[in-house]
């Protein structure tokens, strides 16, 4: 039996049939992480039982079986996948199901267009997709390949008695394939050129601008492009390995700058993809993630409808997940390939978990990887306490005494690459705003202590005070191969004049600067800023401001309590509630638009709106001209976080963090309300609501009040 954390179980067909099934169905809850439900064990006791009299009756005993594989980078598992004389089967089962649902042919289909595009040694084979509700009483007649122009056949559906039949009628049908490679279950993730070429299509129509930060001058942004691939063309030409440093004040376009570069070193001005140059863009932000990557899809799903083109909806998100990934999958595909346990804290790669291949070694197909929110990677606790316990959901993928940060591992995984590699890192200013986020500092000490052979080119504004602690000249005064430009700098032209006078006036406000007043002054007629201590009043503003399909949102920190009087729910944290609020219009109450959801820093950060509301809860207070800092206890009173150990100072830095990334989300205007709080008390002379004593919310006000914002009541 293979013990390969790509799945939760894998054995050949005679291992598995001499197995008991008690053994095999506990191999698969070894592997499975996280809480199990009932149904899941239920399933794959029945799974089991299917499979094991499918196989039995089987004149061929050579296979391979696999529960519950993995699809590198792609985070969707297969229920069994069966290799059998050259052929894919990929089965789907819906256990207690009497029907057939189409929701559940097209992902059946899903995973076998998937195997077909990304996963290498599915390329060219021929893929068989089977749908087995359970309890079905009818069996596929017609064995046909689908409408895609390759080797993945029609969708077909059996119930559990007919399973064995089907299968052996494909046997016959198709006699002569080539084996699949051994290797299989370990293959390297390769996207097949016509991923790429679709993903490009996509792109190329910058849909995406309605929802990410562009304010940026395109001279600005073409700018730094273009000395980010002169970078990748030099290290490509010199065999090298480079890193280049990108900033840019709140709405200087960072995110689209990555997907540029990943465009155009993928296609370097011609028509079709160059052989071996893949870029990817990457990022630890689910939330943004899933809405580029919606939005993007259902752009194109719409301009395909309108030529009349034959193209599902899921089509278009495969198409645009090639270069669009969460970068934990990109990071656990790595640690997938390494010797565990590690021993004397260094990473190797164990050969018996990965394929080695020309040019690429062991590491991953692309050359370039940009990781957008650079500054949100990993602390070396964080991720070593997350392997330790067994870190990804789902698989229990335990690294013990896991050596480095994931900048570092992220670095390393690049530098598995035998010939040249350039990675990109997109840094936002003082938005590092979950535990554990290690900042700037972590990339620049891993490429000092660990890859010294790097090149790195940087941008000089990371010297300042919102990066790195404003460490970075420090920490580089000894790395002998560093170059700085201006460049690397997205600054901001007079058409974007507010977005960088913004930025200034969100640091002054958060730092007691006296220039806030200055500042606020320079921007208010071009960028309204006021503030209330009335939602009504608030929702009202926003609703007199907008224009035609401007969007409109309120947000809260995560550290927010006592939204509930004020008629304000929290957006759940699942990454599909983020793409509802923000991409579905005036008619869906699950919009942004109708300022009932406020979403959080987590789900907000890398995206804006045109106008927000920013609802200023108690847990960060201006108390005699500094912040302090409380959290809820979840039932009755506020506690502050007043140690000075380094756990609270981490603390308190990401809560004001958490205001800066919510106070720069807005293109065009934003209103920020500090509730009055409950100034009433019982006829006992009590308190009515000690969690919202007037005293939490009037030294902010006053604050915000005395810098000059303008008051409005109603």
């Amino acid at each position: 039996m293979s013990n390969s954390t790509r799945c939760f179980y894998s054995d050949s067909f005679q291992g598995f049939l001499n197995a008991e099934e008690t053994s095999v169905f506990g191999n698969l809850c070894d592997s499975c992480h996280g809480d199990m439900r009932t149904t899941t064990r239920e399933s794959w006791i029945e799974e089991i039982s299917v499979m094991r009299d499918v196989l039995s009756r089987l004149d061929e005993k050579d296979g391979q079986i696999i529960f519950e594989y993995d699809i590198p980078r792609l985070g969707k598992r297969i229920d069994v996948v069966l290799l059998c004389r050259g052929i894919i089967f990929c089965i789907e089962f819906k256990t207690g199901e009497k029907d057939r649902k189409e929701a559940d042919i097209d992902q059946v289909l899903d995973y076998a267009l998937d195997l077909n595009n990304f996963h290498k040694f599915s390329q060219n084979k021929l893929i068989i997709p089977i749908l087995v509700p359970t309890r079905y009483n009818g069996c596929s007649k017609i064995i046909q390949p689908s409408a895609y122009d390759d080797r993945v056949i029609n969708p077909l559906v059996s119930g559990s008695e007919g399973l064995f039949g089907l299968i052996e009628r494909v046997l016959i049908d198709f006699p002569d394939e080539e084996p699949v490679n051994s290797n299989w279950i370990i293959s390297p993730y390769a996207p097949t050129p016509t991923i790429i070429e679709a993903a490009k299509s996509l792109y190329e129509n910058h849909s995406v601008e309605n929802i990410t930060r562009h304010e940026a001058d395109k001279v600005s942004t073409d700018r730094t492009i273009a000395y980010i691939l002169k970078v990748i063309k030099e290290s490509k030409e010199q065999n090298k390995k480079s890193i280049c440093f990108v900033t840019g004040v709140p709405g200087a376009g960072k995110t689209l700058v990555g997907l540029d570069v990943a465009v155009k070193q993928t296609y370097q001005g011609g028509d079709e993809p160059v052989k071996d140059e893949g870029a990817v863009y990457l990022s630890g932000n689910g939330p943004l993630v899933a809405v580029l990557t919606e939005a993007l899809a259902q752009d194109n799903y719409k301009r395909c409808r309108e030529r009349h083109e034959d193209k599902k909806l899921t089509d278009s998100r495969r198409e645009v997940g090639k270069s669009i990934q969460m970068i934990h999958r990109y990071r656990d595909n790595m640690l997938q390939k390494i010797k565990n346990p590690v021993e004397n804290g260094v990473l190797e790669i164990d050969p018996e978990k990965a394929v080695k291949q020309s040019g690429s070694g062991f590491g991953e197909v692309e050359h370039v990887a940009i990781f957008d929110e650079a500054q949100r990677s990993w602390t070396h606790k964080r991720l070593a306490d997350y392997l330790k316990r067994g870190g990804t959901y789902g698989n229990k993928l335990k690294v013990p005494n896991f050596p480095v940060s994931e900048a570092a591992f992220l670095i390393w995984s690049l530098d598995q690459r035998e010939d040249w590699a350039t990675i990109v890192c997109l840094v936002g200013g003082g938005q590092e705003i979950n535990t554990g986020e290690a900042g700037i500092s972590e990339w620049i000490t891993a490429l000092n202590e660990k890859f010294p052979h790097w090149e790195v080119h940087i941008s000089p504004k990371l010297t300042e005070s919102e990066y790195a602690e404003g460490r970075v000249n420090e920490l580089l005064r000894d790395n002998a191969h560093v170059t700085y430009s201006e460049d690397l700098h997205l600054s901001v032209s007079l058409r974007s004049y507010r977005a960088e006078k913004l930025s200034a006036f969100v640091h002054a406000l958060l730092t007691f600067d006296p220039r806030a007043s200055e500042l606020y002054d320079e921007i208010k007629d071009r960028y309204p800023i006021v503030i209330t201590r009335d939602m009504d009043a608030a929702r009202k503003w926003i609703r007199k401001n907008v224009r035609g399909s401007e969007r409109t949102g309120v947000l809260v920190t995560k550290e927010s309590a006592r939204f509930k009087p004020l008629a304000i729910h929290i957006l759940p944290s699942g990454d599909e509630y983020a793409v509802h609020w923000f991409l579905e219009d005036r008619v869906d109450t699950r919009s942004s638009n109708y300022l009932e959801d406020a979403a959080t820093e987590i789900q907000v950060q890398g995206l804006e709106l045109d106008y927000t509301c920013l609802l200023w809860d108690a847990d960060v207070r201006c108390e005699n001209n500094e912040w302090k800092y409380y959290r809820f206890n979840g039932q009755t009173k506020w506690v502050e976080l007043k140690d000075d150990t380094e756990t609270k100072q981490e603390q308190r830095k990401y809560m004001l963090n958490a205001y800066r990334v919510l106070l720069t989300r807005a293109r065009a205007g934003m209103v920020i309300c500090v509730p009055a709080g409950n100034p009433n008390k019982t006829p006992n002379d009590f308190w009515e609501d000690e969690t919202r004593l007037p005293a939490y919310y009037d030294g902010t006000y006053g604050y915000l009040k005395s810098i000059g914002i303008k008051e409005i009541t109603e």
